[in-house]
């Protein structure tokens, strides 16, 4: 093991290792890390869509987190990438146990035919029992950051992901209130994709397998169909990289003030996240042409075809 973080810091810095390995169906392997430090994960309140990082070794070299303060992320870029890794981000699909035997169950994206795949794909399809790697998440009691899902008072919810959401709109689901009401849309590669997940009863889950059909060609008309608007969903010709829209951000500086709300549509709140140019037509369609109040939509850009990182 190499040298770990030697005083405490206000988030988890620490190696983690594969205690569980599941593939789940074709396109997911599910990953229960474990180590002494999660005894001390947390956060305040529900999970929902919480982030964290994970630090993939390059050639089986594991960054040194030996010195790290709170300065250590700065520092970390600085590095060459064989000494410090690849940082990924990831959802914490569940969590289980309890102190020291804490586990973040985290579910990865197979891309096995994509010779682009990232390194969290590659080592997820290579992991083994007590590979490891190094992880940043929210330590109990300390601010962090890094949930989106805030439905406020909302009664009625829309929730559209596609693969790589898909663990983030699980967990979301995994914390909803009995009485929660609405729709989810959950885009994946395959029918044998398609999970049983448990869900309020006033809720419906639908999956949409694309088996074969193009990325986003099912989940953009679903949920503009579940809308009452037209299925047809024009493709952006702009992709904002970094598209992040949140009731409290916006990754291109746009005031949060929203248009007003069509009166059928002011008890909703949406939250969409997935590929950058599905999500950009989703966000043109709802707030553009539909008068989504932006304060009641978090649009998420989990990634960007043809784009590393």
């Amino acid at each position: 093991m190499t040298a770990t973080v030697t005083h405490r810091l206000p988030m988890i810095l620490d190696e983690v290792e594969a205690v569980r390995i599941d593939r789940i169906s074709p396109s997911f392997v599910r990953v229960e890390l474990g180590g002494p430090a999660l005894a001390d994960f947390g956060v305040d309140g529900p999970l929902y869509d919480q982030r964290i990082k994970l630090i993939f070794p390059v050639a089986g070299r594991m960054p040194s987190l030996a010195g790290a303060d709170e300065t250590w992320l700065t520092t970390w870029r600085r590095r060459p990438v064989e000494e410090r890794g690849h940082m990924r981000t990831y959802t914490v699909r569940e969590v289980r146990g309890t102190g020291p035997d804490t586990r973040l169950v985290v579910d990865f994206v197979l891309h096995e035919a994509d010779a682009a795949a990232g390194p969290g794909s590659a080592w997820a399809a290579a992991a083994r029992l007590g590979d490891r790697l190094v992880v940043l998440a929210p330590r109990r009691g300390a601010a962090f950051g890094g949930i989106e899902f805030v439905p406020g008072a909302a009664g009625r919810l829309l929730i559209a992901a596609d693969e790589t959401a898909v663990p983030a709109a699980c967990s979301i689901l995994a914390d909803l209130p009995p009485d929660a009401r609405g729709a989810v849309f959950l885009e994946v590669p395959m029918t044998a994709d398609v999970q049983r997940v448990p869900s309020p009863t006033g809720v419906e889950v639908v999956w949409l397998p694309r088996d074969g059909a193009p990325l986003g060609s099912l989940l953009g008309p679903a949920v503009l169909a579940h809308l009452g608007a037209s299925p047809v969903i024009e493709e952006p010709t702009e992709v904002e990289p970094d598209l992040w829209e949140t009731p409290s951000y916006s990754s291109s500086g746009e005031p949060v003030e929203g248009l007003a709300t069509t009166p059928d549509q002011r008890d909703l709140y949406a939250w969409i996240a997935g590929e950058s140019a599905v999500v950009t037509a989703l966000r043109r369609a709802l707030v553009g042409e539909l008068g989504l109040d932006r304060r009641q939509v978090a649009f998420m850009g989990y990634w960007r075809r043809g784009v590393a990182g």
